[in-house]
């Protein structure tokens, strides 16, 4: 199996992974849960998502995560490391705005460089971090399954539109889930642990 399929695939299974995570306590008995579930006999009148679709939903967590995971670390962690060989908070959010900034100007077909990685403070990490999702936002709102297919430059070469789009959401999960553990060791609560609202 190649790369691309092996991304494309994990992503798809970070994307679903929220939707298996357990229930909060306190959110309803069996009976409850049982009464406000639709019936396994009756058919599903909502259609599924396309793969565009599926994909532009899981960027939208992963950005907001990494978003509010940005503005809640305080400033004066951004240069936390859990050991000297370690990247920074900091260097994190530039590493995210950074590889967004260059895979989705490419797959606009404006291929620019970031620049983040030489910021140091918090207000302009996480403004880069918001320019990156700007470029990033234009190109998952131009992914149609029609054109998911189209050819596009990544950093290693040549993919599809698509494979390129799941491997930067992928990415992203990837770099979310090493600032989240920075957070835990800060005495942080990830964005994505934290309760959810009714």
């Amino acid at each position: 199996m190649n790369r691309q399929a092996l991304v494309l695939m994990g992503t798809f299974a970070l994307a679903a992974a929220p939707l298996f995570a357990q229930a909060p306590a306190g959110a309803g008995t069996a009976a409850q849960s049982a009464a406000a579930a639709p019936s396994a006999a009756a058919p599903s009148t909502a259609a599924a998502p396309s793969t565009a679709d599926a994909i532009r939903q899981s960027y939208n967590v992963v950005k907001n995560n990494l978003l509010k995971a940005a503005d809640k670390m305080p400033d004066d962690a951004y240069d936390f490391k859990p050991t000297p060989e370690e990247r920074s908070f900091g260097g994190w959010v530039a590493h995210v705005a950074d590889a967004q900034t260059a895979g989705c100007s490419r797959v606009t077909g404006n291929p620019t460089g970031g620049g983040a990685a030489s910021k140091t403070s918090k207000a302009d990490l996480v403004a880069a971090l918001k320019d990156s999702f700007q470029i990033c936002d234009a190109a998952y709102a131009g992914l149609t399954d029609s054109n998911s297919g189209d050819v596009v430059q990544s950093f290693r070469g040549a993919t599809t539109r698509l494979a390129s789009l799941a491997g930067n959401a992928g990415h992203d999960n990837e770099c979310y889930g090493a600032m989240a553990v920075y957070m835990r060791l800060k005495g942080i609560v990830p964005p994505s642990s934290e309760p959810r609202s009714r």
